[in-house]
């Protein structure tokens, strides 16, 4: 039996992270998230005693509170049953497979306990994407894979389901940060450990591809001030591990009030049939 492939290189993804961390990383969209995490947290009626950190920039995620650590590989090393919080810090959207990590968090969940992961969304780099789609198709006659693929707010939401993942959530916010160039965010890029990690790859841009690609990215994109804005998307999933104590939804069937009532409205039945 063939296994399928897959779509990162966790070797490459390892060595573009390491690289990142010795050159100085671009931790800002990280720093962001963690806001946002504590935000959440703080809506979240509850305390939490033992927590975990799925990722791989632990000292700026680690902030929410004392966590045990673990990097994002696909097997997580996590204790089952144990911990009431699990982050995984801005990298499930880097995974081979997101449901079997989602699925692996839940299961080091205490009953009731929560799971919020935080990933780039499809709107992510959109800019670059067109860019670099456009100039190879007029330079190179072809399209390679230059950025990972990102899903939806809509279709990430659902994986929490497919984990086994109670009351699940799935909402997003997107923040344009601006550039001189399009150089300046390929430079940044490398710098966030977000460097092209896809198993089937090409070598680097041709010379003429990139400039092409400057150029459109540069003439579709530029603001007033010549600057050019880069977009990322954050989705937050968060869901929480199954419990007798949670609300379940009401049987089908069982209101015992109609919706037109509260609504203060009539109830339109249709038109009978011929």
């Amino acid at each position: 039996m063939v296994s399928p492939s897959k779509l990162f290189n966790t070797q490459a993804r390892t060595r573009f992270r390491a690289r990142a961390k010795a050159q100085g990383v671009a931790d800002f969209l990280h720093r962001s998230a963690v806001l946002q995490l504590h935000e959440r947290l703080e809506d979240v009626n509850k305390s939490f005693t033992n927590a975990a950190f799925v990722g791989w920039l632990p000292e700026v995620w680690q902030s929410f509170g004392p966590a045990i650590t673990v990097p994002d590989d696909e097997i997580l090393d996590l204790p089952e049953a144990r911990m009431d919080l699990v982050v995984h810090g801005l990298c499930l959207h880097a995974a081979n497979d997101p449901v079997g990590q989602l699925v692996q968090m839940r299961r080091a969940l205490k009953p009731d306990g929560l799971l919020i992961a935080a990933l780039f969304g499809g709107e992510t780099l959109h800019e670059l994407r067109y860019a670099l789609a456009q100039a190879e198709s007029m330079v190179e006659d072809g399209l390679s894979p230059r950025v990972a693929p990102m899903g939806d707010v809509r279709d990430l939401g659902a994986l929490l389901q497919r984990a086994g993942l109670a009351l699940p959530v799935a909402d997003a916010t997107t923040l344009t940060v601006t550039y001189e160039t399009p150089l300046h965010l390929m430079r940044d890029l490398r710098a966030m450990g977000e460097a092209n990690a896809l198993t089937e790859r090409r070598g680097g841009l041709r010379r003429a591809t990139l400039a092409k690609a400057l150029e459109i990215y540069q003439a579709e994109f530029a603001l007033p001030d010549g600057r050019i804005p880069a977009t990322f998307e954050i989705i937050f999933l968060t869901g929480w591990a199954p419990s007798a104590t949670q609300p379940k939804p009401l049987r089908r069937g069982s209101a015992t009030a109609r919706l037109a009532d509260a609504l203060g409205t009539h109830e339109y039945k249709g038109e009978p049939d011929d």
